[in-house]
C-alpha cells in the first residue's frame, strides 16, 4: 500500500481540489459542490497538517479513521473531525458521485494566543482513532449550519484585527454544540452502544479467564480501549453515559466477580486467589474486595459454608 499523501497547507488542499486560493492562509470554508474536484475511484490515504471539521450528506463510500472503519449509505448529515497528523483513508466506489456539504479547515497557527490553542485538544472527537461519526438530526444540522454560515460570512469579509476573535468564538460554539450532540448520540444510538458494551463484557471475561491473569493482571483502561479500537476518553464517556460507571470501576467489578467464583468453588487460600488474579500483594486484593462488597474475602467465603 502506498504511503499516505501529506497535505501540509490549506492552500495545497485548495490546489489539489481545483479550488481558488483560500482567502486566509490559515483557515478556509469550502462548499462541496461542482467546483470541488472529487477523488478518483480507489483507496486514498491522506495526512493533513490542519484541523478538519465537516458535514457531509449522500455518502456511500468507506472511511477509515485510525482503527475505525465506517460505511456511509444515508442522506442525513454526518459530521466528523480530524486533527493534524492523523491518517484518513477513503475508499471511493466507481459509481460514487461524492457527498454534499462543507469543510472547515483550521491550521493550528490560527489558534495561537486564543482560548482554543490548547482547549481544542480536550474535545474527545479530535482524538486519534477515538470516534464514530456524529450523526445529526435535521434540527442539529440546521443549528451547526447556521454557525457555519457565520464563520463563512466572516471568512469572506476583509480580514481585520477582529476577524480572528470572531471566528474563534463561532468555532468554539460549533465544538461545544458538537459535544452536546455527541452526548445525545450516546443515549439514542442504543443498538451500536449495546453492541460495544457486549464487546467490552466479552473482552473483560476473556481477560479474567486467561491463564496469563496471574502474570499480566487485568488490563489498564488504555489497553482495554486499544483492544476496542477507541480512545480512553471515548470509552470513559460512553460507559459513564450508559452505565454510570468508569472503565476502572467496570474492570474492578469483573475482577470481584471472578474472586467470588474462586472463593466459593475452590479451596485456594485468599493469598493464592490474590496472586491468581494478578495482585502483587494479598492485602491489596482484600482491601479492594472489602471496598466493593463491604465484607472481607474470608467473611464472604464463610457465608457460603
Amino acid at each position: 500500500m502506498a504511503s499516505p499523501q501529506r497535505i501540509k497547507t490549506i492552500a495545497e488542499f485548495h490546489a489539489l481540489r481545483g479550488l481558488n486560493s483560500p482567502k486566509h492562509p490559515l483557515i478556509s470554508v469550502i462548499e462541496l459542490g461542482k467546483q470541488f474536484h472529487r477523488l478518483a475511484p480507489g483507496t486514498h490515504s491522506m495526512i493533513f497538517d490542519f484541523y478538519m471539521i465537516s458535514i457531509k450528506r449522500g455518502m456511500n463510500h468507506k472511511y477509515q479513521y485510525g482503527q475505525q472503519e465506517y460505511q456511509y449509505d444515508f442522506n442525513n448529515g454526518v459530521m466528523f473531525f480530524t486533527a493534524p497528523g492523523q491518517i484518513l483513508t477513503i475508499q471511493i466506489d466507481q459509481n460514487n458521485e461524492g457527498p454534499e456539504g462543507w469543510l472547515l479547515l483550521v491550521h493550528p497557527d490560527f489558534l495561537w494566543n486564543t482560548i482554543l490553542a490548547t482547549a481544542i485538544k480536550q474535545y474527545d472527537f479530535f482524538h486519534y482513532s477515538a470516534n464514530e461519526a456524529l450523526f445529526l438530526s435535521e434540527d442539529e444540522e440546521s443549528r451547526i449550519q447556521q454557525l457555519m454560515n457565520n464563520v463563512r460570512e466572516e471568512y469572506l469579509t476583509s480580514i481585520d484585527s477582529f476577524s480572528q476573535s470572531i471566528i474563534i468564538s463561532q468555532l468554539e460554539t460549533i465544538l461545544n454544540y458538537s459535544n452536546r450532540f455527541y452526548g445525545r448520540q450516546f443515549i439514542t444510538r442504543e443498538k451500536v452502544n449495546r453492541e460495544l458494551l457486549v464487546r467490552i463484557e466479552n473482552l473483560l471475561e476473556s481477560y479474567v479467564q486467561s491463564k496469563n491473569l496471574a502474570s499480566n493482571g487485568l488490563p489498564a483502561v488504555q489497553q482495554l480501549s486499544a483492544d476496542l479500537g477507541i480512545s480512553p476518553s471515548y470509552l470513559r464517556r460512553l460507559l459513564k453515559t450508559l452505565t454510570g460507571q468508569s472503565p476502572q470501576q467496570l474492570i474492578h467489578e469483573k475482577l470481584i466477580e471472578k474472586a467470588k467464583e474462586e472463593l466459593t468453588t475452590t479451596e485456594l487460600s485468599v493469598s493464592e486467589i490474590a496472586y491468581k488474579l494478578g495482585f502483587e500483594q494479598p492485602q491489596s486484593f482484600s482491601r479492594l474486595f472489602k471496598i466493593k462488597t463491604n465484607i472481607s474475602p474470608l467473611e464472604f467465603r464463610k457465608s457460603f459454608n
